[in-house]
């Protein structure tokens, strides 16, 4: 049985220039440049650098061929070929090369350099040993299961079973152990191998010259490792019957180990992207004047050859199919250049609104360089001054960074929750951590203050901030409890 039933539905839908505009709103300068690069080769209706006059001065003075057409001529449109616009294909090199040198020219060739892998490196030494087939496959097979960091995080036992399944070695786990022990831990840097911390620190110790400090450090490492780790100092005295000064000098040479020994070999260095700024803000005769780095503003165009060729095309009176998907793909790709000029104009306006309504409410910091001077601010307090919703203003402030006179800064970093002090005046939480940073590295190592007492100074500063609050912050700042700051 048929029925009719009629229903009213209120949606709201993205166009696909709005998604484009926050996806590039959203884009840090670098990646921001890659995707401008990546539009240009997509797209040959959109060019880069300033848009040319159509006629210059020596056009007019020496070609007239311009006006011997007027706007009510019709071009033939037998004389564009419009398939040589839509070639995909490149320029041939042989174009782009001169041949005007000899023989006896220096060598052109740019030098690079080619860096040994952590993992090839301990490979070539791994060629050093004298080792049967079968024990050269394991010790290998072995190198490729230690980590970045030199670590082997697998057991033996699942070592020993991908062996027979993808090395076809059927050997027992002791014989595996054995080689981890005999072979690889003789490997450098010192500690590649191990299975776990305490055993990557015992082999550091164990291949030092052996003195009273390193043996005592080898003896509290092997038998109360987890006392060491939690700075149990007076339980350490009394178990291992040794002064203070005897205690120091063995906790200072585990110190000076390398807990991560993968990670400090010069050819497995992750290389970091560098920070490029989005913002300058600059402080001149007391007044902050802010600029958008130019690598975010492109110069732009649309082809003059794609707009001509359409425009022929219009005033064409018969059109062949072939001519219409041509000219159908042509209007495609010069609507899309247009858009996306259009989403980077305003990609500028919006990062410029939003990082000014941020320097303005933080004026104080950026004319002092201050950071007790920071404000309370949130997100919503950002998008309701600028009109702007409050996913657009998380998009500027997450991954944007602004060049101040007092360094590079996260732009993120401006936004921060408020508390009340005791006079009842809103203060930044990134004022009380600066506050508490300052405290903690201020007090007595060998008797840092406990979480209680630091709310207890606070309170007395101005602050009253409960102890499980002194803790969070103290989390978020990566500052451990007072038992592990404690010093000798």
């Amino acid at each position: 049985m048929l029925k009719q039933n009629l229903q009213l539905k209120l949606s709201q839908k993205l166009s696909p220039q709005q998604i484009q505009l926050m996806k590039l709103v959203q884009l840090p300068t670098l990646a921001f440049e890659q995707r401008v690069k990546q539009e240009l080769e997509e797209n040959p209706a959109l060019e880069s650098g300033r848009e040319e006059d159509a006629l210059d001065e020596f056009h007019d003075e020496f070609d007239n061929s311009a006006d011997e057409y007027n706007d009510n001529d019709v071009i033939d449109m037998d004389d564009i070929n419009i398939d040589e616009y839509l070639s995909d294909d490149e320029i041939p090199d042989y174009r782009l090369h001169a041949n005007n040198y000899s023989d006896d020219d220096e060598d052109r060739d740019i030098p690079f350099s080619a860096e040994v892998s952590f993992h090839q490196s301990l490979i070539n030494q791994l060629n050093t040993f004298t080792l049967s087939d079968e024990d050269y496959l394991i010790a290998e097979f072995l190198v490729g299961s230690i980590d970045d960091t030199g670590y082997i995080r697998r057991s033996i036992q699942d070592l020993t079973d991908d062996l027979a399944f993808t090395q076809n070695i059927y050997t027992e786990e002791e014989h595996v152990e054995q080689i981890r022990q005999q072979i690889i831990f003789q490997l450098d840097p010192a500690g590649v191998g191990a299975a776990d911390l305490q055993e990557c620190l015992l082999i550091q110790l164990r291949r030092k010259k052996q003195t009273p400090a390193i043996e005592l450090a080898i003896k509290m490492l092997t038998e109360a490792f987890e006392a060491f780790t939690k700075k149990h100092y007076t339980k350490l005295q009394q178990r291992f019957l040794v002064t203070e000064e005897q205690l120091k000098e063995a906790v200072q040479e585990v110190e000076r180990l390398n807990p991560k020994p993968g990670s400090s070999y010069v050819g497995n260095n992750v290389h970091i992207e560098q920070i490029i700024p989005d913002f300058t803000v600059k402080v001149v005769d007391n007044e902050l004047e802010l600029s958008l780095n130019g690598r975010n503003a492109p110069e732009l165009h649309v082809s003059k050859e794609y707009s001509t060729m359409l425009d022929t095309y219009k005033k064409s009176k018969e059109k062949s199919n072939s001519q219409k998907e041509a000219v159908f793909f042509i209007k495609q790709k010069l609507d899309s250049a247009k858009w996306f000029i259009d989403a980077i104009r305003q990609r500028q306006q919006t990062l410029l609104v939003t990082m000014d309504a941020i320097m303005e409410h933080q004026r104080e910091y950026f004319l002092t360089g201050d950071e007790l001077k920071i404000k309370p601010l949130i997100l919503k307090d950002i998008a309701d001054k600028v009109g702007m919703d409050i996913s657009t203003v998380s998009r500027v402030a997450s991954s944007k960074y602004v060049t101040t006179p007092y360094g590079t800064k996260l732009i993120k970093d401006f936004f921060s929750e408020s508390m009340k002090n005791d006079q009842g005046e809103d203060v930044s939480t990134r004022e009380i951590k600066q506050i508490l940073q300052h405290i903690i590295a201020k007090e007595d190592k060998s008797k840092p203050l406990p979480d209680d007492e630091l709310a207890q100074i606070l309170k007395e500063k101005g602050y009253p901030i409960a102890r499980r609050t002194i803790a969070k912050y103290r989390e978020q700042m990566d500052i451990p409890v007072a038992r592990l700051r404690k010093e000798l």
